[in-house]
Formats: structure tokens, C-alpha cells, sequence
């Protein structure tokens, strides 16, 4: 039987039908939710990103302001724009859209951002706050998104032994915390590049978080029948079409014949991410007010 497949744009239009009703409710107190991007160059797939989240900002009624730096910029320019933003006040969420100029340390620009306004949920402190267990607050958007696609599908995740693949501070360490917080009550292992043997940690697993970056790494022989495969990975593939690319996820699709739920690439944890950034935009704001 082939797998569920868990569609994340219909999950993430169901996310924006909730917000809808708490920023009319901002909006009837005077204040409309306004989100702040900086983007630093011109890396294609960085102003794809922005275009999606100015997309869903104008949906759902959310101010948008984008602050475009050219690659050569100097670091202090970025610095300065970012405080700029932290000292605006009809300013409610600032990201600094990823990746930026090798020259440029992506963690201390981070680390400007006013904490309440870090809607990316990538501040020293707001990750410190997850790591002590408080998820009231404003957590990094893909990990977020993943939680709610596996409560969306009613999944219990007490007792399940889950693998995340990847340890990056953006996904896979904030991931792993989620899932094995009290109350969700995973068995986590992060899996990294120095993990052994790791197609038997995978195997053995009742759900499979994949966020690496390699192109159809996971595959059907690494799955347990009927386990949750979560493709966090988005990998563009050069090949003959008018786009001169397609896109892969980090799970191969035969894993679909193996597994009992997956998420597509795309249309799984991207939209996903999109809206869990669009409520934190909500939620820093009330937490403004």
C-alpha cells in the first residue's frame, strides 16, 4: 500500500484561515502585524523565498517591508539596517534572509535582531528558551512546521523512536528538541556525517526527519514499513527542462512504496515553514502589545 501523503499546503492554508481571525482582532485595536526582511546579494533561490513569504504577507493583510543589500556591501550596512528595524516600532518581525556573504557572520547578525521581533526564532535567547522546554514563544519556523504536520495527522509521537537526520541549528538541533520534549515524548538520535552505520539507525526508526541537503540520500532500503518519513530537503538538480532544473527532496520517491506517512517535495515542509513564519509574525506582534 502506498503511503499517506501529508500535504502541507492544505495544512498551511488551514494555519492561515487561524491567523486571519487573530490579526483582525490586532487590526481592530490599531495595529496590522508588519514583517521586515533583509536580503543580502542576489542568490536565486534566497529572492524566490522572499517572494513566497511577501506572497503569504499579502494574503493574509501582514505589512510587508523588504530591505534589499547588495552582495558587496559592507557588513556594518547590514548591522545598521537591522537596528534600524529593532528601533522601529511599527516594525513587529525582522529576518535576515539566509545565506549570507561568506564574509559575513550570519550568527551575530542573528544575535542583533531584538528578540521579540525574531520571527526566524534563531536568537541566542529564544533558542535558549527551547531548550528549556518553553515553546510559547517564537520557534525556528521548519521544525515548528514539522510539529504541526505531525499533529494535523493525529500522529502519537510518545515512546517513537525518530531519527532527524542533520544537526544544523536551523533544523535538525531545534528539531530534535521538539520531538523529545515533555508531552511529545520522542526517542530522538541525530544523525550527522560522522554517524555510522546510519541506514540501520534510519531502519529501525518509527519516523525519519531528513534535513541534509543531499538529493535522494534517503531510500526505501533505509525505511521500516510503516514508519513517518518527514523530507525537509529542497535540492535543485540541473537537467534538460526549460527551467534548466528540477527539484528533489533529501528522500527518494520509491520510499513512498515503504513508508506509511511521507511529505512531498515541494508542496510538504515548504509551505509549511511559510505559514509557521507568518505566525510568528502574529505572535510577535500580540506579544508586542
Amino acid at each position: 500500500m502506498a503511503a499517506i501523503v501529508l500535504d502541507g499546503k492544505q495544512i498551511a492554508l488551514e494555519i492561515e484561515e487561524e491567523l486571519k481571525v487573530r490579526i483582525a482582532n490586532l487590526e481592530d485595536n490599531g495595529v496590522t502585524p508588519c514583517l521586515a526582511v533583509v536580503i543580502v546579494g542576489d542568490d536565486p533561490a534566497s529572492h524566490v523565498y522572499v517572494s513566497s513569504k511577501e506572497r503569504a504577507c499579502a494574503r493574509l493583510g501582514i505589512r510587508s517591508i523588504r530591505v534589499d543589500i547588495s552582495a558587496d556591501a559592507e557588513y556594518g550596512e547590514v548591522v545598521s539596517n537591522v537596528r534600524r528595524l529593532n528601533a522601529d516600532p511599527a516594525v513587529n518581525g525582522i529576518l535576515v534572509q539566509s545565506p549570507l556573504p561568506n564574509s559575513m557572520d550570519e550568527i551575530a547578525i542573528t544575535d542583533l535582531i531584538d528578540p521579540v521581533k525574531d520571527v526566524d526564532g534563531f536568537h541566542a535567547q529564544n533558542l535558549g528558551r527551547l531548550v528549556q522546554g518553553d515553546v510559547s514563544g517564537l520557534l525556528p519556523c521548519t521544525p515548528a512546521g514539522v510539529m504541526r504536520m505531525l499533529e494535523s495527522a493525529d500522529v502519537d509521537l510518545s515512546g517513537k523512536r525518530a531519527v532527524v537526520i542533520g544537526r544544523s541549528r536551523i533544523v535538525g538541533m531545534p528539531q530534535s528538541i521538539l520531538l523529545a520534549q515533555k508531552g511529545v515524548d520522542a526517542t530522538v538520535t541525530i544523525a550527522h556525517s560522522r554517524s555510522v552505520e546510519m541506514a540501520t539507525l534510519c531502519k529501525e526508526a518509527d519516523v525519519i526527519i531528513a534535513a541534509v541537503g543531499i538529493s535522494n540520500m534517503v531510500t526505501s532500503d533505509w525505511v521500516k514499513p510503516g514508519s513517518i518519513v518527514i523530507d525537509v530537503g529542497v535540492n535543485r538538480v540541473n537537467d534538460d527542462s526549460e527551467k534548466g532544473y528540477h527539484l528533489t527532496g533529501d528522500v527518494h520517491p520509491d520510499v513512498r512504496r515503504i513508508a506509511g506517512m511521507v511529505s512531498p517535495v515541494p508542496g510538504g515542509v515548504g509551505p509549511m515553514t511559510i505559514a509557521m513564519l507568518m505566525s510568528n509574525t502574529v505572535r510577535a506582534t500580540e506579544m508586542q502589545q
